[in-house]
């Protein structure tokens, strides 16, 4: 697999809120056959309780188990005609994941999509919501919404004392790419109870490696693509022993996707990034 092909997948974790128009859905009858073309929607689909709706996904779709028995319509750019084979009355996924063409083509094909936007903890709220409605389960949407705000505000009222780290959330090392402050990692950094060092460059700069030195980071977070459940980024790495974060060890892997994925588990990921952040702290549990 390419390193290109490799940076997208991260992406169809993390990519959230990017601006662009949506082809509304008709809200006048439920959707009985969905097909889900972000891991989030697919996720948020089955969290309430309208899986047995899903016709499609993306190979990137793997959570809950369930949706690996359903039909692949392609990845980050998702083949039509397979889209078209199931049959859908509704396609959903992220604005800015999949491209503005796949739209144009649904609706002039006369299938309705709905594209939302994943760029805060709001966002996802307003993603529940909006598939609850539109799949005939607004009751359970509202429920969701409900448990998952009680969780945030318990990691809220955890953090809220604690030092705040100042923190390098990398997404890729070639090229350095990190989370900035238009991002969805940056809010959860944040509410985490850390600072973000990256205030400027928008929702995923490039970062050169002299000003991440010149900053220094307490704490970094490494969503890059090593083997799984490790960290490319180490002492033994070219450059990185120059962090004080790297020689003391306090660089943890996240590739958790309950915190890259904008989906009904982000109170789960926001307490696992809490944890990284604050080793020592008492915090909510994590199932």
């Amino acid at each position: 697999m390419t390193c290109r092909r490799l940076f997208l997948g991260l992406m169809a974790f993390v990519l959230a809120g990017c601006s662009r128009g949506q082809v509304a859905a008709s809200r006048g009858r439920a959707a009985q056959r969905i097909v889900s073309l972000a891991p989030s929607t697919t996720e948020a689909i089955f969290a309430i309780g309208a899986g047995d709706r899903l016709v499609g996904r993306t190979r990137f779709c793997d959570y809950p188990p369930a949706a690996l028995a359903l039909p692949s319509v392609g990845d980050v750019e998702p083949d039509l005609e397979a889209i078209l084979d199931v049959r859908p009355d509704l396609v959903v996924g992220i604005a800015g994941l999949t491209s503005r063409s796949i739209a144009d083509q649904l609706e002039a094909r006369g299938t309705p999509s709905w594209f939302s936007e994943t760029s805060s903890l709001a966002a996802i709220d307003r993603l529940l919501l909006g598939l609850g409605e539109r799949a005939g389960h607004s009751q359970d949407a509202k429920r969701l919404v409900h448990s998952i705000d009680e969780r945030e505000q318990a990691i809220l009222r955890a953090v809220a004392t604690a030092p705040k780290p100042r923190v390098l959330f990398v997404v890729s090392v070639a090229p350095l790419v990190a989370a900035g402050p238009a991002s969805f990692a940056d809010e959860l950094i944040r509410d985490a109870g850390g600072q973000n060092i990256v205030r400027e460059g928008g929702a995923w700069p490039t970062l050169g490696f002299e000003w991440i030195l010149d900053r220094d980071p307490d704490r970094i977070l490494d969503a890059s693509q090593g083997a799984a459940g490790a960290t490319t980024i180490s002492a033994q790495a070219p450059g990185w022993s120059g962090l004080r974060a790297v020689r003391e060890g306090r660089v943890t892997a996240m590739h958790d996707p309950r915190v890259l994925r904008a989906g009904p588990r982000i109170a789960e990921g926001l307490a696992v990034l809490a944890r990284a952040l604050h080793p020592d702290l008492e915090l909510p549990s994590v199932p």
